[in-house]
């Protein structure tokens, strides 16, 4: 079962277990420079408004209508990320968690498939994994998911197949057998108790379109340190017969005032506006697990900034910043 709550996506398995449940949502957050230099994670900046695509299919894509799910809006260029890390307060379950781009996997690169694959692992882990700011293109990097309009030629789907077919991010959700959680439950929560929490970077409120057609992708962006943990409990211990699978699609913030009556968010921050401000940046490495590979595929797509040169032009907004307030969020730190 999927509902929306609060402006996220919350996956629930009653008949695999009672605290069967993962929620997703997508946090507004800094565009870093694309500018070949890795960046520790920025802030988020508040969660993005969710809606039914039920409750607006006359003034929505029919594509949309068929697929279902939700939408949200987002700036040309503007940046997002996934965050995971509130399944530790819904029960500490562990699930599977695939993310797909115009149907290309942001994990493995490759086409879309319902099937979890662990040669290589193709999906995320919760709650080891606590959020998901980009593609991965190599051990402990990614490259950031950034806004642009499906067609342009900018999204994953649409350098690594030349087509411009899908829009948006696709979600499957797999929880743990219960067999599996009544048997290593016991010294997770031990390993919980000596563990800090917390719940992945601060917030800083909701700072509450644009030009280009409706429907928006994502394309790789800066890059970022951050790493994709791996499975530790094997592909057999997930019970993918109870899987359940969203769509997220992505409209652009004009269009979005157009369609639901509402003001769209703010426009988001630059670098250099977010550097001005002193806000903080997030260093997060967790050495009791290994990252898994970046694929080639995704190492070799070019990110928007490059892009933008082939054509002649430089992206807006992009000049570098020197990250002065990083803060260490690794296991066994105390912040």
């Amino acid at each position: 079962m999927i509902e929306l709550r609060d402006h996220a996506l919350e996956f629930s398995f009653p008949e695999v277990h009672p605290r069967a449940r993962c929620q997703i949502s997508f946090q507004r957050t800094l565009r870093i420079p694309d500018d070949n230099q890795p960046y520790p994670l920025p802030a988020g900046l508040g969660r993005f408004p969710l809606h039914h695509v039920d409750d607006y299919y006359p003034r929505l894509p029919a594509a949309w209508a068929q697929h279902g799910g939700v939408f949200l809006p987002l700036y040309q260029s503007e940046a997002l990320w996934l965050d995971l890390s509130f399944n530790r307060w819904l029960g500490d379950y562990p699930c599977a968690v695939k993310v797909a781009t115009g149907k290309i996997n942001a994990v493995s690169g490759d086409p879309w498939s319902d099937a979890l694959r662990s040669g290589p692992q193709d999906y995320l882990i919760t709650p080891e994994q606590k959020w998901l700011d980009g593609f991965a293109v190599g051990q402990g990097f990614i490259r950031q998911f950034v806004a642009m309009p499906l067609g342009a030629g900018f999204s994953a789907e649409e350098q690594l197949t030349r087509a411009a077919v899908h829009g948006g991010l696709q979600i499957l959700v797999c929880p743990i057998k219960r067999a599996v959680f009544e048997v290593i439950q016991p010294q997770r929560e031990a390993a919980r108790q000596r563990e800090v929490q917390y719940s992945y970077l601060p917030g800083f409120g909701d700072v509450m379109g644009d030009e280009g057609p409706t429907e928006m992708a994502l394309s790789p962006g800066g890059l970022m340190r951050q790493q994709i943990e791996r499975d530790p409990y094997g592909l057999d211990a997930w019970d993918q017969s109870a899987a359940s699978r969203c769509f997220v699609h992505l409209v652009n913030s004009q269009t979005y005032a157009a369609i639901t009556g509402q003001a769209p968010p703010h426009p988001p921050l630059t670098a250099e506006d977010y550097a001005q401000a002193r806000m903080p940046w997030f260093e997060y490495y967790n050495e009791n697990n290994y990252a898994v590979p970046g694929p080639a595929q995704l190492a070799g797509l070019d990110s928007v900034a490059a892009l933008y040169i082939k054509k002649g032009v430089m992206l807006p907004d992009n000049k570098t910043v020197v990250p002065e307030w990083v803060i260490n969020l690794n296991h066994g730190t105390k912040v």
